[in-house]
């Protein structure tokens, strides 16, 4: 059975069309041809954009000249309201002085730091499944509630059973559900000060969650500078100073960060695990060897998620097939050409993993669930040149070294103690939203395993 993905628009249709389809799921709004194309272009009476699936021409605006193609900000207004000018959003020297004070936080060294609060909260949602006496079980639920557990616990040492944290966790599920990954601003070019036409509900919701965590945020200044801060992600980051200037994040800038750090760590581990624990219910055999592996698991020790190799080639897998963020936008500060056309300044240039990972030209079985393909000489080409779940050069994610040891983690845990079932006639139907969801939710059977 081939995992589901969206049935693809046909290779024409009106630009009211597009827009429309856009807007509910940039997914299912791309004709199939992208699938099989080096690069497409597409017209809009305001501006041009490119997608490009040819991989020196992604190394090219990723890795080589990062500089010279900033990210786009008609796709940063619709997150502006909740994300402020966190590290997410912005371009150049802003954006260089913010990674120079967050990388530290997320070397290494700090991810053996942050392992036991990740165990606490993988155990935590272990006991909450067990405690449930239906069989049936909405799993983006489960995961989003331990990606969010996660991210208190690591980030400011609270489990999301904490006042704030619930309400923060509460509040971005019901900012995710009312906010469209695009808004008007990012097919029409607004002037400064113009109405940007955000909902009502998307602006209290994320003026909402901006509250709540400036208010931890203002708690944990006030304890480092009483000198009773823990030893947390948090306190890591507020007290680094730029090296260049010795300035460290104001409470503001720190409020967008901690937004951007929920909303990318959150987000996009939920949805990675979701996907993944539906690929193996589909695929029970695969499950089956990952409920064995995970038996090298004894209590907190970082140095057994070394052992968990099948673990992480399924997840790579499952970030392979679903990435949790399936375009990014790039823009040309310059004129440039790209396999021989033109792409005038302020050019729109998609990077679409969801694409480039499906490439029927690049990927031997590119729709197929077979998380051995990286141990083949094909996987490990496109796993160089077509693969890019965390984005890729300057702009890769910081947090992408936690994801590979939160993902496999949590998912061995839960495989260990229970076993997920497809239910026959409800698959999933992945669209975009803020990460790659369900239309409708993913629901498996969860039984205890002997």
């Amino acid at each position: 059975m081939i995992p589901p993905k969206p049935v693809a628009r046909p290779d024409r249709v009106s630009l009211w069309r597009y827009l429309r389809l856009f807007r509910a799921d940039i997914l299912s709004a791309q004709p199939a041809r992208l699938y099989r194309a080096w690069m497409a272009e597409f017209r809009t009476p305001f501006f041009r954009s490119f997608l490009m699936n040819q991989p020196d021409l992604v190394r090219q605006v990723l890795r080589d000249r990062p500089d010279d193609f900033p990210k786009s900000g008609r796709i940063g207004e619709g997150l502006r309201p909740l994300l402020g000018n966190s590290v997410f959003l912005t371009n150049g020297e802003t954006w260089k002085r913010q990674r120079r004070i967050i990388d530290p936080a997320f070397e290494g060294g700090r991810l053996k730091d942050t392992f036991p609060a990740m165990w606490a909260a993988a155990q935590a949602c272990v006991t909450r499944l067990e405690t449930r006496s239906d069989d049936i079980v909405e799993i983006e639920e489960v995961t989003s509630h331990a990606a969010a557990d996660v991210i208190f616990r690591t980030l400011f040492s609270i489990p999301i059973e904490h006042e704030i944290a619930r309400d923060v966790f509460d509040q971005f599920r019901a900012y995710q559900r009312s906010q469209p990954i695009l808004n008007l601003a990012a097919f029409v070019p607004l002037p400064r000060g113009f109405p940007r036409f955000f909902r009502r509900r998307t602006l209290a919701t994320a003026a909402r969650i901006r509250r709540l965590i400036t208010g931890l945020t203002a708690a944990r200044m006030a304890e480092i500078a009483a000198g009773t801060a823990p030893d947390d992600l948090a306190t890591k980051i507020m007290t680094t100073p730029d090296p260049l200037t010795g300035q460290t994040f104001s409470t503001e800038e720190m409020v967008d960060q901690v937004a951007i750090f929920f909303l990318a760590g959150h987000e996009t581990s939920a949805s990675a695990l979701a996907w993944t624990l539906y690929l193996l219910a589909l695929y029970p055999e695969w499950q089956d060897r990952l409920a064995e592996e995970a038996g090298a698991l004894e209590g907190p020790d970082f140095s057994r998620v070394s052992r968990l190799r099948l673990s992480r080639d399924v997840f790579r897998e499952a970030l392979r097939l679903y990435p949790p963020v399936p375009m990014m936008v790039r823009e040309n500060l310059c004129p440039e050409r790209f396999r021989d056309r033109a792409a005038p300044k302020g050019s729109q240039l998609v990077i679409s993993p969801w694409h480039l990972h499906r490439h029927t030209r690049l990927w031997d079985n590119p729709d197929g669930f077979d998380p051995g393909r990286w141990h083949t000489e094909n996987g490990r080409a496109c796993q160089r040149d077509a693969y890019i779940p965390f984005s890729a050069g300057a702009r890769v994610c910081t947090g992408a070294g936690f994801a590979m040891v939160e993902g496999p983690l949590i998912l061995s845990m839960l495989v260990r103690q229970f076993r997920f079932e497809r239910v026959p006639g409800d698959d999933p139907v992945p669209v975009a939203h803020l990460t790659v969801r369900s239309a409708q939710g993913i629901r498996l059977r969860v039984v205890r395993r002997a």
